[in-house]
């Protein structure tokens, strides 16, 4: 029973994604520096929601070892 829901999550979230391609056709130009780029504004959503993922997981990992390490008492031998 759970997997059909996980399978109709999965297509309704698929859908979402399609739909809010189509809605968001029109193109920006991203320049950094000397370099520019062409694209969607959907692509551009997308990937800097992807950098987002990733610099938050560093940062949360980042953050979780300085705790850790913080909290562990230093060996006195």
């Amino acid at each position: 029973m759970i997997r059909y829901l996980y399978i109709a999550l999965i297509i309704v979230f698929t859908l979402f994604v399609i739909l809010f391609k189509f809605q968001n056709l029109d193109t920006v130009t991203v320049s950094f520096f000397t370099a520019s780029i062409t694209l969607p504004i959907s692509v551009l959503i997308i990937i800097i929601y992807i950098l987002g993922m990733f610099t938050g997981g560093f940062l949360f990992s980042l953050l979780r070892t300085w705790f850790k390490a913080a909290v562990t008492k230093p060996n006195k031998n």
